[in-house]
């Protein structure tokens, strides 16, 4: 959808916690290997959070490195969303306990789960608040500590994922830059291919969701995979299209960095070469809702996205949900 006040990115940080967790290291927990995990997925190493980190301590250092890189006061966010799939707890919402530790004034605040597609869920929904008015400032973080529900001893999930968090903030930007179109999809009848089922209403926490490990994450991999790569291009193309823009218009992509295979697949039917492609999924595997952010940073401290250039962001995740948006970037670091 198009907006008539452009919204765009004002400000970035993240949070990585400092423990590494290599391939060498999970070779000592499951049955796997380094060769194994590198040929399927890219990843080498992942991020886990020390067992007193909660999700809501890194969104909060995430938040506060955005909101200095931004130059502005905390007093100036007018509201705050959390998108993540690992809350410190179901409620209150995390965005509520990072609203306190930032000692931000009493501006809403809730937390937006749409799977590994969070935070892009969370960034068109921002740009309609600052389109409409409602809002000049929001502060958007995704934020995962996936390490606590992931099953230890599954070799095919344990290996792929991180924990971390990326915080931006969003807000107006000059005409013709920051996002011209976007687009937010679903589909759940594949709903049961990737899940976390135990501890709500359909499975109660009990004796036999925990004997059953319904408390962890459970996904099939393979459909997954060919979910993401049939639908991530026909999205990105379509919201170039919207934009009134062709593949040959697109300077940098960010795609979800879950298995640099599916980023490989997208950016060669894209006609992308990968040195205009971010990756750092080898580093951090799948951080979930924190990907796009993360991702973001780097490819803003490695000087790889340039004033006025067009930006795709593309993402992928549990529901099914998908979606991408393309965007003009604002050099707001050297604005005067």
């Amino acid at each position: 959808m198009h907006n008539d006040r452009q919204a765009g990115i004002l400000g970035v940080g993240i949070y990585t916690p400092e423990r590494k967790l290599t391939n060498r290291d999970l070779e000592k927990m499951v049955d796997t290997g380094d060769q194994w995990i590198v040929t399927r997925t890219g990843i080498r190493e992942r991020r886990i959070a020390e067992p007193d980190q909660l999700t809501s301590d890194m969104a909060t250092e995430a938040a506060k490195k955005a909101i200095a890189d931004a130059g502005i006061k905390v007093d100036e966010i007018d509201l705050i969303i959390v998108a993540t799939n690992t809350p410190d707890m179901l409620f209150p919402a995390t965005a509520c306990l990072v609203q306190n530790k930032i000692g931000a004034r009493k501006v809403g605040a809730f937390d937006l789960q749409a799977g590994c597609t969070s935070f892009l869920y969370g960034m068109v929904i921002a740009s309609q608040f600052i389109a409409s008015g409602f809002c000049k400032r929001i502060l958007l973080i995704g934020a995962e500590c996936m390490s606590r529900v992931i099953n230890w001893e599954d070799r095919n999930t344990c290996i792929l994922f991180g924990d971390a968090a990326g915080a931006v903030i969003m807000g107006p930007v000059p005409d013709g830059y920051g996002i011209l179109s976007s687009s937010i999809r679903s589909d759940g009848s594949g709903a049961h291919l990737l899940t976390l089922p135990g501890g709500m209403t359909q499975f109660p926490a009990s004796k036999e969701t925990l004997e059953k490990k319904l408390h962890f994450l459970h996904m099939n991999g393979r459909e997954v995979f060919k979910f993401a790569v049939r639908n991530i291009e026909e999205c990105c193309l379509d919201v170039l299209e919207e934009a009134g823009l062709t593949r040959s218009d697109l300077d940098f992509l960010i795609p979800h960095q879950a298995n640099l295979r599916i980023i490989e697949t997208a950016a060669k039917r894209l006609n992308v070469p990968l040195d205009k492609v971010a990756v750092n999924v080898d580093r951090y595997g799948n951080t979930s809702s924190a990907t796009l952010p993360l991702a973001l940073y780097e490819s803003l401290q490695e000087d790889k996205i340039n004033d006025g250039q067009h930006i795709v962001l593309a993402s992928f995740g549990a529901g099914l949900t998908w979606g991408a948006l393309v965007m003009k970037w604002y050099n707001y670091r050297n604005r005067n």
